[in-house]
């Protein structure tokens, strides 16, 4: 929707068949009702009651609530071309007091809850333990072993890039691996963890 705009001094008529009484002296239109000023100006304030909420639904709540308390004001509004400034204070002040006015719900209580256990969700200490005790596993692997470990899986490597480094074939990186795999399920450091 847009701003009707009058092109010269006479009366034109709004999207709704209304006349519009001539601009001000600054260039902004009156409104002879509040109906037509809320059709002329809506989108405008829509958004800026947008930009004060996170929810849009919240924002139209907010423009209804001011909206409502400039049509309160209406008849002693005396300057049309203050009306966008009256509203937008009105915005802002009912925002200010929502703001004020949310409720935290806070309950006493003798013991403090412990959230449920995400299923899943594995707790940071164990899996620090878990790192330990795989890094001391792995410490005893013989140097060469634990070298196509650490670049494979540690460092991300594949088969052909750890290959390279190593200066071996890709079977070899292959074999090597495997049985350090199977060296780490038998650590009875890491069966105790599991």
């Amino acid at each position: 929707m847009t701003t009707p705009v009058c092109t010269s001094a006479s009366a034109a008529a709004d999207p709704a068949g209304q006349t519009l009484r001539h601009r001000a002296a600054g260039g902004t239109p009156t409104y002879p009702s509040f109906s037509s000023y809320v059709r002329a100006r809506q989108p405008v304030l829509l958004r800026t009651a947008r930009s004060l909420t996170a929810n849009p639904c919240d924002a139209e709540d907010l423009l209804q609530t001011a909206l409502a308390k400039t049509y309160v004001a209406w008849e002693r509004i005396e300057d049309h071309r203050a009306l966008d400034g009256y509203v937008r204070r009105a915005l802002l002040n009912t925002r200010t007091s929502q703001w004020r006015k949310r409720r935290v719900d806070e309950y006493v209580c003798d013991e403090l809850p412990e959230p449920d256990p995400v299923p899943g969700a594995d707790d940071p200490a164990e899996r620090q333990a878990l790192h330990d005790a795989m890094w001391r596993a792995i410490t005893k692997l013989p140097a060469r072993q634990r070298a196509m470990v650490v670049l494979r899986y540690y460092e991300d490597l594949s088969e052909a890039q750890t290959a390279e480094v190593l200066g071996v074939s890709v079977g070899t990186v292959k074999s090597a691996v495997s049985r350090a795999l199977g060296k780490l399920r038998e650590d009875p450091e890491l069966v105790l963890v599991r």
